[in-house]
């Protein structure tokens, strides 16, 4: 009897878990059980911080701040090469806009929770705060068919987003597809061109496209001369330039993500924390 007690048991439809944006202005979505789970410090750096991408900033904060105020927004796709700032420009917006209106909320869920979204989206609908759903590094393999239920819930579902909702998400691929994936596609498929349009179509429920790029010398070393600023680091302009000039091509790269983790290193060797 136990046994056929715990069986029916596991075959009845589970019951919707009530969500509470409560205790934090920032969430994770877990999953097994679905929870939402405060998180008090978040990791990321103010918006004055972040160089070399004033356009993409402007126009994101301007639409959050819409979103925030009731107003109509849209969903946001940031794409780009690696380290230029898409997650951290994502966070950085939320904290400058929450200031100004306390309450919005912003909830993170990994990829790998994707197809968990509508049972998230149903649990924030009837929630008395605004929430920026932020996914980061979304991205789809070649026989992963999620997307497919991420296109529904954007746009398109009988449901759609909650009002109170708009989703983020970050990406190195703008279409959100390997480039071999759209070529077999291409080579494959009896007409080829509905086939390549039901791939993109995933990135159409995305109102606004920020590209982020590799950036110049420039803007690399005006990171460098704000991080030294803010966090008042030590040492000569000229020896501190060409120390991070040396680190960005020992890491083939100029970027946000390595002009902090230079900063990181420069702070080590002075002895300071970076709090």
């Amino acid at each position: 009897m136990s046994r056929i007690a715990d069986a029916l048991e596991r075959a009845a439809p589970e019951q919707d878990v009530p969500l509470y944006l409560e205790g934090a202005d920032a969430f994770m979505w877990h999953t097994d059980p679905d929870r939402l789970a405060p998180v008090p410090k978040v990791n990321r750096v103010g918006l004055d911080l972040l160089r070399g991408i004033d356009q993409v900033r402007d126009i994101l904060l301007d639409n959050t701040r819409r979103f925030a105020a009731g107003h109509a927004a849209n969903n946001a796709l940031l794409w780009g090469a690696r380290g230029t700032g898409k997650s951290s420009l994502v966070k950085a917006v939320h904290q400058a806009v929450a200031r100004d209106v306390p309450g919005l909320a912003l909830v993170e869920i990994n990829r790998e929770d994707i197809p968990s979204l509508p049972r998230l989206l149903h649990g924030l609908r009837d929630q008395p705060r605004r929430a920026i759903l932020y996914c980061d590094d979304l991205s789809f393999d070649t026989d992963d068919t999620t997307y497919k239920s991420l296109k529904a819930v954007l746009e398109g579902g009988l449901e759609g987003r909650p009002d109170n909702v708009i989703f983020y998400a970050t990406s190195n691929r703008r279409h959100l597809m390997p480039r071999d994936m759209m070529e077999n596609e291409r080579s494959t498929a009896i007409n080829p061109s509905e086939a390549v349009d039901e791939k993109v179509s995933l990135s159409d429920r995305f109102g606004l496209w920020l590209g982020f790029h590799n950036c110049s010398q420039d803007d690399y070393l005006a990171m460098i001369d704000g991080y030294c600023a803010h966090y008042e680091l030590s040492g000569d302009q000229a020896d501190i330039h060409a120390d991070a000039l040396e680190w960005s091509v020992t890491r083939g790269a100029r970027s946000g993500r390595v002009a902090w983790q230079f900063i990181q290193d420069l702070a080590g060797r002075q002895g300071r924390s970076l709090v």
